[in-house]
């Protein structure tokens, strides 16, 4: 059976194989991890076809411009673009205060490593009405006004934007969606079929350190619907969830609903807040982040939670 476990015991560097092996067999370096099992008779796994489907959709569009967050979907698409043979690719990363610094520097240091080129470009979101008021189409005026600042600096480039969105995200309300249709960005790993754990598999075989990050989200999902988006609550959370970050906490969310911090957690790290010494530390940082109270909640993280009053809406809105 062909697999990377195969190629690494019979004392090939792996570092060799990743440098080699064709992108769209990588899959079949990945039996037992995505997709179905390879066959000795070499048949192909429902993961090849997909990886073999984006390797044909990237040489087709030639001249590739990747929007570029620092996420794991992202990163796999440029890592990906980067080496298929026939493609150009290059990165273009919004910057603006609903970013998360720590998104920003590993989008820069990403592509300074592997000399890919990278542009940033500052966008104001807040500058839109849309945006500010935070309704339930804040992500639509958001994506929107972004993807008409990377589209212009990709046709300036001659080259096809393309965004990491996966076969997975039609199952979260996403009306950015919308806007990345009405702007003409391609899809690349979602038009291939590729879900979100195909691609941390194949972004692991391809040795990226952001394989297995935790989810990332714009700081405004941390607001309530119908709160208008200040700088300074946005501020405060960026605040808040950096200082959680170093106290070890992995996959975290800080939700500000007025004065209160709700902090939604993973299930397994849940239990570090029963220690004394714990909850103290993160009780002063999150008040020194300009919260009178801090609060944690008992049903734990889970994507988009502020979404659940709007997916349970009975119009829908």
């Amino acid at each position: 059976m062909l697999n990377l476990f195969s190629y690494v015991q019979f004392g090939t560097p792996l570092s060799h194989i990743l440098k080699t092996v064709p992108m769209c067999n990588l899959a079949r370096l990945l039996a037992g991890e995505i997709g179905d099992k390879v066959s000795y008779n070499g048949r192909m796994t429902d993961a090849d076809d997909k990886l073999r489907a984006l390797e044909a959709l990237l040489q087709e569009v030639g001249r590739v411009a990747v929007a570029f967050s620092g996420g794991v979907d992202s990163t796999f698409l440029l890592a990906f673009a980067a080496r298929t043979s026939g493609v150009q690719a290059t990165a273009l990363t919004a910057a603006s205060s609903l970013m998360p610094d720590v998104d920003l520097s590993f989008a820069e240091a990403f592509c300074a490593r592997r000399s890919i080129p990278h542009q940033v470009i500052q966008v104001d979101p807040l500058s839109s009405e849309g945006v500010r008021a935070n309704g339930p189409e804040r992500c639509y005026h958001c994506k929107r006004l972004i993807m008409e600042a990377l589209t212009r600096e990709a046709r300036a480039a001659a080259a096809v934007l393309c965004d990491g969105s996966n076969a997975d995200d039609a199952q979260d309300y996403r009306p950015g969606a919308r806007a990345i249709q009405e702007q003409g960005v391609r899809s690349p790993l979602a038009e291939a079929g590729l879900t979100k754990q195909e691609i941390r598999a194949a972004a692991r075989a391809l040795g990226l350190s952001n394989a297995d990050a935790p989810a990332s989200a714009c700081l405004a999902s941390r607001i309530p619907y119908g709160t208008p988006l200040t700088p300074h609550d946005l501020a405060r959370v960026a605040q808040a969830e950096a200082a959680l970050r170093e106290q070890g906490f992995t996959q975290v969310r800080v939700r500000a609903h007025g004065n209160l911090a709700r902090i939604e957690a993973l299930p397994e790290e849940a239990s570090r807040f029963a220690g004394a010494s714990v909850r103290a530390r993160i009780s002063r940082a999150l008040h020194d982040a300009g919260f009178a109270y801090v609060t944690l909640d008992l049903d734990g993280y889970r994507m988009g939670s502020l979404n659940e009053e709007i997916l349970e809406a009975p119009d829908g809105t």
